[in-house]
């Protein structure tokens, strides 16, 4: 059987965001029952930033969107992600979606986002210089490995230098980021449990 073609990696360069991260954010916010300065307040956040956000005007960084969906008690993924129907417990190479964040991030999913689910998975790939707006905290578990690149993992004051075969796991209540310090994008294989992006 012939060895399938190697797929482009798509550029995780600074994009708009998803265009159905607006309304899905203003309709958490209003089954939540917040206003903007609620809203806000809770994320620690300008309110009219979020409004920027729910317009399409503004693309939030990842600690920033984290902080809203944890306001929000959802996460990442069920706020920027179509939940696709799966056709099968396969994703082949060049099929899987990629969500574009701000920053220089991107995600290319493993797993298909889906109410309820307990896993996440993705390949997180970061560009050159691209650094983490700060550490973020939540509930679960995470682990890594790095495929490609090299990147700096701050777990709380500690700051470990990772390089392709190095793996991590960590408590998500732990304070983590990341950078990528190398010359070429960084790729690595993420899990959390349960959901956050």
């Amino acid at each position: 059987m012939p060895a399938r073609p190697r797929a482009a990696r798509p550029a995780a360069s600074k994009t708009a965001p998803p265009p159905s991260l607006g309304p899905r954010l203003r309709h958490a916010r209003l089954v939540a029952g917040y206003t903007l300065l609620q809203l806000a307040h809770k994320a620690n956040c300008s309110e009219s930033l979020i409004s920027k956000i729910e317009r399409g005007q503004a693309s939030p960084s990842l600690a920033t969107l984290h902080r809203l969906a944890v306001a929000l008690d959802t996460n990442i993924g069920a706020l920027t992600s179509e939940e696709i129907p799966a056709s099968g417990p396969i994703l082949h190479q060049g099929e899987r979606p990629v969500v574009i964040k701000a920053g220089g991030i991107a995600l290319e999913r493993l797993v298909l986002p889906k109410r309820g689910g307990l896993l996440q998975a993705n390949i997180h790939i970061v560009s050159p210089g691209t650094v983490t707006d700060g550490q973020i905290v939540h509930n679960g578990e995470e682990l890594g490995y790095v495929l490609e690149g090299t990147l700096e993992l701050m777990l709380g004051e500690e700051v470990h230098v990772l390089r392709p075969g190095d793996s991590f796991t960590f408590p998500s209540q732990t304070p983590h980021g990341y950078r990528n310090t190398g010359q070429v994008d960084a790729r690595v294989l993420w899990v959390n449990s349960p959901a956050t992006y």
